[in-house]
């Protein structure tokens, strides 16, 4: 793991496992036959080198007779899989009032559908490996929950047309993101706006925007491009990107313009 908060979980759930089987009088490989997982894994895991998934902590916890002492570890477990960075914006997003997010090149992360997030970090390059592609993929997917928690937030999103017509991971992958987009369109507290490429004037050129209003009243952008993630605190950055944002907002169609233009988007895709 990249961190060190993450690692210090993972090694404190890999001891309380070794510390079950110990007590059972089982050897790793015994466990291992056991849960169904090889003993390397299960070694890897009281190492605190894997992430043992939620069937490994359920099955050893019924072996080991822990009495459901590990699987309530799953919720941490989780947590501690998903990327450092990724684990920081969430709490940012779970603690905000109002985002704001203007998006150039994709499907903003909070939007995107699960085959769609695959194929992007899918395209990564060095290319990842398939276990590092689920574990980004299962953290983006873990953001959305901020759509459902209550208070809602107030989540405006404004798409790039681009991003509605460039088949990532091919068509239907394409089509049932799209689908559900126009599904995000019906919650209240979410409006979804689209900036025609035939637009003259663009406050957004300098690239994509997100802002994150807390509920002490703070406000903080987010930035990522390339390989950088970079947090904005500066109250006169912020304050740009928020003009900036505004206008964006003004230039793009209107939420019920841009279901309109997704529908057309969509029929011109069968």
């Amino acid at each position: 793991m990249e961190d060190e908060e993450a690692t210090a979980v993972l090694k404190a759930v890999g001891r309380q496992i070794k510390a079950w089987r110990e007590s059972a009088g089982l050897r790793q490989s015994e466990l291992g036959a056991a849960v169904g997982y090889s003993e390397e894994m299960v070694s890897s895991v009281e190492r605190g080198r894997r992430v043992p998934k939620p069937d490994f902590l359920d099955k050893a916890d019924k072996a080991l007779g822990a009495g459901g002492k590990l699987a309530t570890m799953k919720e941490d477990v989780e947590k501690a899989r998903y990327p450092k960075k990724v684990r920081d914006l969430k709490q940012l997003e779970d603690e905000a009032v109002e985002m704001g997010a203007y998006d150039c090149h994709q499907i903003h992360g909070l939007l995107q559908t699960p085959e769609y997030a695959r194929e992007l970090y899918s395209m990564r390059r060095p290319a990842y490996a398939e276990e590092e592609i689920e574990r980004y993929v299962a953290a983006r997917m873990a953001r959305k929950a901020v759509f459902e928690r209550v208070p809602r937030a107030h989540i405006t999103f404004v798409q790039e047309e681009v991003t509605l017509r460039r088949p990532l991971g091919g068509r239907m992958v394409l089509r049932h993101q799209l689908e559900h987009l126009l599904e995000i369109c019906k919650l209240r507290h979410v409006e979804i706006q689209v900036m025609p490429t035939e637009r003259e004037d663009h406050a957004g050129m300098a690239g994509s925007i997100q802002l994150l209003k807390l509920r002490d009243g703070k406000t903080l952008g987010q930035s990522e491009v390339q390989l950088h993630s970079r947090l904005i605190s500066d109250p006169k950055e912020v304050q740009i990107l928020e003009m900036r944002y505004g206008m964006i907002r003004a230039q793009a169609l209107t939420p019920r313009e841009s279901v309109a233009f997704i529908e057309k988007v969509m029929g011109e895709e069968t």
